[in-house]
């Protein structure tokens, strides 16, 4: 595709995401911009959350972790279920009874504010960064395939990103996203779609079930080596707390449950999405596996992040398959940039500044438009820092090992609350929240080094578990 063509399907498509805009925000105040005003039909918050799951770096990385890890990806797949079993049917039903808006919010009540402030500045630190890395890798391909044509600058790539973002959410806030997400979810799935029917008639498959099973690529499951990063019971539980952590306990995902109309709307969202977004990886996994074939056997070098991008734009899969992923790509890209954006705005607001409580609702607006100002300028420069920072490797996996780190004393935090009626020395909380991760990183490369055992992804579980350790050596004694 021509540069001039793709720069019209760009303009096309937030021309579409800014009308929706203007829309849903008509009459719009705070209550509107945080929850929607709780009216977001049910299913419609299920499916808009299945795109802003997945991301651009599903919609890219997925597919290029084949050719290294197989489809031992879907270890954590299947972990995810039980995790999202645990938010439907102990963290939801929580945060209903609460009220929240914030779902930090609890830990004040649980704990103090120590433990509240500490929280929510985890989740505005783990957020950043992972909204960070989802964009950067789509801004990359951005500049690779359109950018560069023109001469322009990866900084002012980003920065036209993060603006377009700006425009379709700064006033409509969550109640905008539920419905640009849905249809952002859609392009993307179809995208999927398309792309996998292409290759497959391309390489002449019949039956892409039967094609995947027999491929060298399509190994699952990985019980042989415990030491190993890809173990079975490693990936399986570290997607059950990395489901649970990035989105039962994340503002982000959770903004959007709580604007369904009851806990029990809520619910059904979880139900079904959980289902829905199993098949959709599965598919991912099998789109990796078609093109890390095709690949090889025309003699294309591409792997890991490229692998897709260049296969669809350079190849010979014709302008259909280029069209149909760069529409995809650009969903899936902003459907988790847009209620990140929005979520951090949230969190900042209400946990950090309280606005909720110290000014007057016209006071509050202006506050929270600045906050959303603040935030997008703050993910523009974290993104042009990983430009020069991010080494040669898989973004999904970068993330994942950020998550592990960031959101592992939120783990702790939320396991203590939940299943102990304990008090604790809420000022110490927030000192214990910063030795964990160091002490998991420090476990981590030394059990590494010395003993050949790899945690992977499981430093996730390690760093909660430190956490509520140090949250039991924390307790107040019973008077």
């Amino acid at each position: 595709m021509k540069p001039a063509h793709i720069l019209f399907l760009i303009v096309g498509y937030f021309s579409v995401l800014i009308f929706i805009s203007y829309y849903t925000s008509k009459s719009a105040d705070n209550r509107t911009f945080f929850k929607a005003n709780n009216t977001s039909p049910w299913y419609l918050v299920a499916f808009g959350m299945i795109g802003a799951s997945l991301s651009g770096v599903t919609f890219i990385s997925v597919p290029g972790w084949v050719e290294g890890a197989n489809m031992s990806y879907f270890q954590m797949v299947l972990g995810y279920v039980v995790g999202y079993a645990v938010i439907g049917l102990i963290l939801l039903p929580l945060y209903y009874r609460l009220n929240l808006t914030s779902i930090y919010s609890y830990l004040q009540d649980r704990f103090g504010v120590y433990s509240y402030k500490t929280g929510a500045s985890f989740f505005l630190l783990s957020r950043t960064i992972g909204a960070a890395f989802r964009l950067f890798l789509v801004a990359n391909v951005l500049q690779i395939i359109l950018f560069d044509a023109y001469g322009i600058p990866f900084w002012v790539t980003v920065s036209i990103t993060i603006l377009l973002i700006w425009l379709y959410t700064h006033k409509g806030g969550i109640k905008t996203i539920v419905w640009t997400d849905t249809l952002q979810t859609l392009f993307m799935l179809i995208a999927v779609g398309v792309c996998i029917y292409t290759i497959s008639e391309e390489m002449q498959i019949s039956n892409l079930f039967s094609y995947v099973k027999e491929s060298e690529f399509s190994r699952t499951f990985f019980f042989d080596d415990v030491n190993a990063g890809n173990y079975f019971w490693k990936q399986f539980l570290a997607g059950t707390f990395i489901a649970i952590v990035m989105t039962g306990l994340d503002q982000d995902m959770m903004q959007k449950n709580l604007t369904c109309r009851n806990l029990k709307d809520a619910q059904k969202n979880m139900f079904w999405f959980t289902i829905v977004l199993v098949i959709v990886n599965f598919f991912f996994l099998a789109l990796g596996v078609l093109l890390t074939d095709y690949a090889q056997r025309n003699g294309i070098d591409a792997h890991k992040d490229e692998l897709f991008p260049i296969l669809a734009t350079q190849g010979n899969l014709g302008t259909t398959t280029a069209l149909f992923f760069l529409l995809g790509l650009i969903a899936a890209a902003y459907s988790s940039a847009d209620s990140a954006l929005t979520s951090l705005t949230t969190s900042f607001s209400i946990d950090i500044l309280e606005i909720d409580k110290k000014t007057t609702k016209d006071e509050q607006e202006k506050i929270r438009k600045k906050i959303h100002i603040l935030f997008s300028i703050l993910l523009i420069a974290t993104i042009v820092v990983f430009k020069y920072f991010i080494a040669d490797q898989s973004v999904i996996a970068n993330i994942f090992k950020a998550a592990g780190y960031t959101y592992g004393p939120l783990l702790g935090l939320y396991a203590f609350g939940l299943f102990t009626s304990r008090k604790v020395k809420d000022k110490w909380v927030p000192l214990l929240c910063l030795i964990a991760p160091i002490s998991t990183f420090l476990i981590s490369h030394y059990s590494h080094k010395i003993f050949g055992f790899d945690f992977g992804f499981f430093v996730l579980v390690l760093n909660g578990f430190l956490t509520f350790i140090g949250l039991y050596l924390l307790q107040e004694k019973e008077s």
